[in-house]
């Protein structure tokens, strides 16, 4: 390993959340609010990251493998603990609060322990939308603002955070790809910040939301989402961009080079579609009506697209539903949106190989001496891959299972320890049972909140990066 390189650019990781902080700087200078906590906060992260990063020279700039391990997973961690400083400073939240509020924003999951957010300072506010939106495509920023700069490569990085099927180029280098897709990503949000303020959103509140939209991260800035505005237009356009963001952004970019055909003919896109569409009818078929508790349509198709998206914003409460909407809504949380998107869950990808391999079992297991070959649209699948899919599916499933034991040990019911531990892991935001749509995790002690909050870390890495380093051979030379 080359470990004063993993320091040099984890500090400047460091060096840049500092700097990023100077945002929500010029927004308490500009308003009123105090500047103290924001003054200290970007201080003690540019003082260190610099001290990291200009004390660090390696000999040789050479970013192995076991390096963007180390580093993807530890800048996660560093940012969510310098990132968690504010909330401290302000007086909002205790370290332990603190330090999961940023977890689940770097992370994209908006599980949330603020129970008056609307008490909170307006900077605050701003911070916590600018953790998601930074956590949604963060390494893409870190890749073209810090690497080029230290004369390394980026794809290590792209792959360690993203793992296995979700990494594609678009374009002959990695940071064209970076760039083209980290300008799609400013497009659309913009967009959707646009979208919302036409709406009938405060500009403030447009910029936030549009901020933890597109990061499918699910922060708001009420105290009961999206459900405060009272507003159908609005709940339509969160609808419109929520799905938009589930979808691979790779297939946006191709989108604004005129590849209509190969996009609506991307295999799963069409799964993502039928899932939405046949999710919708099948909860609406349960809920709409007059002796359902409240549900609309429209609130059918929000809470769906929410949860499978893995964005967490919550209009009605769907607790109050026909338990069959529940478990469709927990389906979705571990299902999630599409590989290359900015949602979280096992992925759409992984979901149609694991179907092909299903079905070419099922082939076999009729005709033992059938030669069975696995394609996804033209490309064959290779026996590695199909077998990077399966032990995926086999980490997921641990990771949820240890951490909802944890939560069960805390003395949650069923409901709430399982779905806890799924929306952690999937990077959700919202359960069922205690941590329900109208609920959130302040009153679990501080280990559950540990435990959750670093399988929100382990489900945003995709699980493979952070179990490499649990590993005893990953540390021998």
């Amino acid at each position: 390993m080359n470990a004063l390189l993993d320091l040099r650019i984890l500090g400047f990781l460091l060096a840049g959340i500092g700097g990023v902080q100077g945002v929500p700087l010029l927004f308490a200078l500009a308003t009123g609010e105090s500047l103290l906590p924001w003054v200290l906060s970007a201080a003690v992260a540019l003082i260190v990251g610099l001290s990291l990063a200009l004390g660090s020279r390696p000999e040789v700039p050479t970013l192995r493998t076991r390096d963007s391990f180390v580093v993807v997973t530890l800048g996660w961690v560093l940012a969510s603990l310098f990132g968690s400083i504010p909330f401290v400073l302000t007086g909002v939240l205790a370290p332990v609060d603190a330090l999961f509020e940023a977890v689940a924003g770097f992370t994209t999951t908006g599980s949330s322990v603020m129970t008056d957010i609307e008490a909170a300072p307006r900077a605050l506010l701003l911070w916590r939308s600018i953790t998601q939106w930074l956590g949604g495509m963060g390494i893409i920023v870190f890749v073209i603002a810090v690497l080029p700069l230290l004369g390394i490569g980026g794809m290590q990085l792209i792959k360690a955070e993203l793992p296995g099927v979700t990494v594609e180029k678009l374009r002959p280098r990695v940071a064209q790809t970076a760039r083209a897709l980290l300008q799609v990503y400013i497009g659309i949000s913009a967009a959707a910040c646009l979208a919302y303020w036409l709406g009938g959103m405060g500009f403030f509140d447009a910029v936030c939301h549009a901020l933890t939209t597109l990061s499918t991260g699910g922060f708001s800035t009420k105290n009961t989402s999206l459900a405060a505005f009272g507003s159908p237009v609005i709940e339509w356009i969160a609808i419109a961009f929520m799905l938009i963001s589930g979808v691979n952004f790779s297939l946006h970019y191709r989108l604004t080079q005129g590849q209509v055909g190969p996009v609506l003919r991307d295999t799963e896109l069409r799964y993502f579609a039928v899932l939405v569409g046949v999710s919708v009818a099948l909860v609406a078929l349960f809920t709409v009506g007059e002796d359902a508790a409240g549900a609309s349509l429209r609130d059918v198709a929000f809470q769906v697209a929410s949860i499978v998206t893995t964005t967490g914003y919550a209009t009605a409460d769907y607790e109050r539903w026909p338990a069959i909407a529940g478990l469709v809504l927990l389906q979705l949380m571990i299902l999630g949106g599409m590989a290359g998107s900015t949602a979280g869950g096992v992925k759409g990808l992984r979901v149609v190989l694991g179907l092909k391999m299903l079905q070419a079992s099922l082939a076999r297991a009729m005709r033992p001496h059938r030669v069975v070959s696995l394609r996804y649209g033209d490309q064959p699948l290779n026996a590695g891959l199909l077998a990077d899919v399966w032990s995926f599916f086999t980490a997921y499933a641990a990771v949820a299972l240890g951490a909802s034991l944890v939560v069960a040990a805390a003395g949650y019911d069923l409901d709430t320890s399982i779905s806890a531990a799924l929306t952690a892991v999937g990077n959700v935001g919202p359960g069922l049972g205690a941590v329900g749509p109208t609920d959130n995790f302040a009153h679990m002690p501080g280990y559950a909140k540990l435990t959750l909050a670093a399988a929100m870390i382990a489900g945003r890495l995709e699980l493979f990066t952070v179990v490499v380093l649990l590993q005893r051979s990953f540390w021998r030379r």
